[in-house]
């Protein structure tokens, strides 16, 4: 490694996390109901969306009413994205004239942008029209993302309150997470990347001639809009095929660096968040360091990994058998490594190189940082709620071996609460290896691999992974374009959404009716150094037990065969 890959990660990791802290902060006003700096300017919008509407921004809601209020609104979304891929070929801003989507790859679609996946199993600028993009994709980009910040601020809620029924109002959450947070951050990282040289327009694709006489059609379309969106809101979808490693998408280091600096940051901010509502700093802190020595534990792992290269093509004279095979040419491996590793352990999907081609080691850290439950920092608010059910875990672990009763933040974990915690946990994870299962024992599942052996059994865990952890990444080597795979990976990413949220807000229902019980001397500490390490050993723990033997014939394999000379 040169010292300009040493600065690329201390100055990329340093600078987020020194937003991080006051835009957390800032969003625990925000939720609060608060003044901001942007109250002068987005307060009266906020006023007009809730007359327009009818809501009643004071009315609080049970948790099962804003549970109903959430899924509802989420299903309708999604509903509206598919019936607008059905009729996109009759509808205006289509100048490429495309037709209508296919059944299944549209259900696919609506689900995954529904879903804050955006896993795409189709090529962007030869599928959707510019109408579909912007007003079914990009909007998409925008509320479910802030789907995913209001249930999580309805759980720290739950923590918060003392013997009440409500956990807050979807509608007042949903408006604010878009209106003070994601919109702003949107607008400012699409002037950015716009003055970089990202695609704005909606012209019709362009037609060049090439040295050889012939024609290129080269795509444009609305593009920044969706980009700068894609990775704020943690979301990933590119409007291109090639998603961040086309040029139109991520032109220049500068345009990298500020999408990966984009999804990190609203993940690396919300324990700040969670800390300020709870007027409880040190925990937030704690929370965030959890988070940060699974990153750069990984982080370690992946460019060991890639740095030392394939040992075969050192005996064909590759210098130090450095793969650059689908990696980011123009900026080097280590900001390829960079932006993979964070956009895994975001949920966020977006990619400037190809998993594919990763080392085997490399795809086990980014098959892992998704498997765990994207709580290594995590999707826009769901990441969060992923990590306090480890919490709730580590402490359940916790009062088994002081002999107490467990309890976070001084509201006792119950039967109900363990529960709930182990859907979050464990529901993805199961659905992952059944339906990862079912594919490589039957026909269908089998067609579209591109690879024999380990490897195309990675390529397989590696799309359920991604889909029920809704991240959205693929190891690009699989054909996910068929009607077994479009069903169920949208099976996938529903009980990946949903098993998440649900308890999650039956969770907050439940601890926001409890007392507080005063802290004591038999209290186990939640803000130090023995918290967080017992914290991340539950989940490396658990994320081993659960997938070490899928791993096992996957990406372990596939390595300890390379270093015998076979390959795929």
């Amino acid at each position: 490694m040169t010292f300009n890959d040493w600065l690329s990660i201390v100055l990329l990791l340093a600078i987020t996390a020194a937003l991080a802290f006051p835009l957390g902060e800032f969003m625990a006003g925000v939720f609060a109901g608060g003044k901001t700096f942007l109250s002068p300017v987005m307060a009266p919008a906020e006023r007009v969306l809730y007359r327009l509407f009818g809501v009643d921004e004071k009315e609080e809601m049970t948790w099962k009413t804003y549970t109903l209020s959430l899924v509802m609104f989420n299903i309708i979304g999604i509903a509206f994205v598919f019936i607008l891929q059905l009729v996109q070929g009759a509808l205006p801003l289509n100048p490429q004239k495309f037709n209508a989507v296919r059944w299944d790859t549209a259900l696919n679609t609506a689900i995954s942008f529904g879903a804050n996946t955006n896993w795409q199993s189709y090529a962007g600028e030869q599928t959707m029209s510019y109408l579909t993009q912007m007003l079914g994709l990009t909007v998409q980009n925008f509320l479910s993302a802030a789907i995913g910040m209001a249930a999580l601020v309805a759980l720290i809620r739950g923590f918060v309150r003392k013997t009440s029924g409500a956990v807050g109002n979807f509608w007042v959450d949903l408006t604010r997470s878009v209106l003070y947070v994601l919109l702003p951050l949107a607008i400012i990282w699409s002037l950015l990347l716009v003055s970089q040289g990202v695609v704005q327009t909606l012209g019709g694709s362009i037609t060049a001639h090439t040295l050889e006489g012939g024609k290129q059609i080269i795509a444009v379309g609305p593009v920044a809009s969706q980009e700068a969106i894609k990775e704020i809101g943690t979301n990933g979808g590119g409007f291109f095929n090639a998603n961040s490693a086309h040029p139109f998408e991520n032109p220049t280091p500068l345009t990298d660096f500020l999408e990966i600096l984009g999804l990190l940051l609203i993940p690396m901010a919300l324990p700040f968040t969670f800390g300020a509502m709870l007027k409880n700093r040190r925990q937030g802190a704690a929370i965030f360091a959890a988070m940060m020595i699974l990153y750069l534990a990984g982080l370690g792992v992946f460019i060991h990994a890639e740095m030392h290269g394939n040992p075969l093509l050192q005996n064909v004279g590759v210098i130090n058998g450095l793969n650059m095979e689908g990696k980011e040419v123009r900026s080097g491996i280590i900001n390829s490594v960079l932006f993979a590793h964070s956009t895994t352990a975001t949920s966020c999907g977006a990619v400037n190189s190809m998993h594919d081609s990763m080392m085997p080691l490399s795809g086990l850290v980014l098959m892992f940082n998704i498997a765990i439950g994207e709580v290594i920092f995590g999707g826009a608010g769901v990441g969060l709620v992923s990590m306090l059910s480890y919490a709730m875990l580590t402490m359940f672990l916790a009062g088994l071996m002081i002999g107490r009763t467990p309890e976070l933040l001084g509201k006792k974990l119950d039967l109900f609460e363990m529960v709930m915690s182990l859907i979050i946990i464990l529901s993805p994870a199961i659905l992952l290896l059944l339906l990862s299962g079912i594919a490589v024992t039957t026909r269908a599942g089998l067609a579209s691999m591109s690879n024999g052996g380990p490897h195309g059994f990675s390529q397989i865990i590696y799309a359920f992974a991604s889909t029920s952890g809704n991240n959205g990444s693929a190891f690009a080597g699989l054909n996910a374009n068929t009607v077994f795979y479009n069903l169920t990976t949208s099976l996938a990413m529903l009980v990946g959404r949903f098993s998440t949220i649900i308890p999650a807000l039956a969770i907050a229902g439940s601890l926001a009716g409890k007392k507080t019980v005063p802290a004591g001397i038999a209290t186990f500490p939640t803000t130090g150094p023995l918290f967080i390490i017992m914290l991340v050993g539950v989940i490396i723990i658990v994320g081993a037990l659960t997938f070490f033997p899928a791993f096992t014939l996957g990406p372990l394999l596939e390595h300890l065969l390379m270093m015998t000379g076979k390959v795929f």
